[in-house]
């Protein structure tokens, strides 16, 4: 997650403010002890004040006024104690209540506004190739479900020429929650319409016709590199065997050597890229995201497939299971701190560049880089990791 979906998302639960509070009302009506009327219109206002104070940090506005907006939470509550209308149990309920139903909305609206959810693969960088010289532009990745296969020559052959050839396809078969859940598009034999698609593409970018008859009416003038999104298996054998590259995510240093051994035979210059999400802090500052954003990702088929492949089947099972049951709390508390840790990419600027090197010592070759922090503090964070 980007620092500008953390803002979107914000944004979205300053919006949803009112659902968050009125579902933990609702909650701690059929499940906790009756209180008196002051009491529970406190807890109102509590919890309308600290939804507020969350939106507005993750929103881009700062600690200092997330901060200044959640004092108001503490004076409510310090009124309740001098009053001694509530005892601790019922306060402490009712916030457990507050905390998961922001967990429910949050996760619902990253559901509709998350990573697939941003701008398309290839508009951003139209603009990137007008605004740079140097830099490689690649999209990471794009579906083929989602698009034909000759409007991915049609995008892939323009953006080549307009960046003189800087440009990298990455395609693959994205998930099924993103295809059949959000696009209402049957998700079947993934690795099957890969493979197709690559079958169309590889004549018709390179100036020929398709079996289907589609030729560009101008060959591109640049060869445009295709790179697979790929976990495991039957994938990673036919990027190796088609592409020139494989393009891999959420993956744990420990799982790497499995992914590698799949990369044997690769033709020279075969590049291995990886999506590495950088959360600056220490465990008590990123753990609630971080075991958010695992539980929400590893749960979905593909990656829960995937994290079996490597051996973990036995550490993500209670995590995995509590998500099909529909209680994310649960699902992210289950989620293994030690294979969280071993994915993502924590600390100061110093630890997450060694991190990362372990993972290029590893067989990583083009690391793709994901800052997760405030807007105000993306700049200083993409500075700090930049090779020395």
């Amino acid at each position: 997650m980007e620092a500008g979906e953390l803002s979107r998302l914000g944004l979205e639960l300053s919006a949803r403010t009112d659902e968050v509070v009125a579902r933990m009302m609702q909650r701690s009506a059929r499940s906790s002890k009756t209180l008196a009327k002051v009491v529970e219109e406190s807890f109102h206002d509590v919890g309308t004040v600290s939804t507020v104070a969350v939106a507005r940090w993750m929103s881009g506005e700062g600690e200092a006024v997330a901060r200044e907006v959640g004092q108001e939470s503490w004076r409510i509550f310090a009124q309740l104690a001098s009053q001694q209308e509530a005892a601790l149990n019922e306060v402490t309920k009712r916030c457990l209540r507050w905390r998961d139903c922001t967990l429910e909305v949050l996760d619902e609206s990253a559901a509709e506004l998350g990573l697939a959810a941003g701008p398309d693969g290839f508009t951003p960088l139209a603009l990137s190739a007008a605004w740079t010289e140097r830099a490689r532009l690649g999209t990471g990745i794009v579906g083929v479900f989602q698009r034909g296969p000759a409007l991915l020559a049609q995008e892939a052959a323009a953006l080549a020429d307009a960046s003189n050839g800087r440009f990298v396809l990455g395609i693959g078969s994205s998930s099924d929650r993103i295809v059949e859940g959000w696009n209402g598009i049957p998700f079947e034999r993934p690795l099957s319409k890969v493979r197709e698609t690559l079958d169309f593409l590889d004549p018709v970018l390179g100036g020929e016709r398709s079996e289907t008859g589609f030729k560009l009416e101008t060959a591109p003038r640049f060869e445009v590199p295709i790179v697979l999104a790929a976990l495991r298996g039957k994938m990673l054998e036919l990027a190796v065997e088609r592409a020139a590259g494989a393009f891999t995510n959420f993956l744990p240093l420990s799982g790497l050597p499995k992914v590698t051994a799949q990369l044997e035979g690769a033709p020279t210059g075969f590049e291995l890229l990886c999506r590495f999400f950088c959360i600056p802090g220490e465990r008590e500052q990123v753990e609630p995201l971080a075991r958010f954003m695992f539980s929400s990702y590893v749960t979905v088929p593909v990656y829960a497939d995937f994290y079996r492949w490597m051996g973990f089947g036995e550490q993500i099972g209670p995590m995995v299971e509590a998500w099909e049951a529909g209680d994310r709390q649960a699902a992210a508390a289950a989620a293994p701190w030690e294979l969280i840790e071993d994915m993502f990419i924590f600390g100061n600027p110093e630890q997450m560049k060694q991190r990362l090197g372990e993972f290029v010592a590893g067989g990583i070759t083009l690391p793709i880089l994901t800052p997760i922090t405030t807007p105000d503090k993306l700049g200083e964070t993409i500075e700090a990791l930049a090779p020395s």
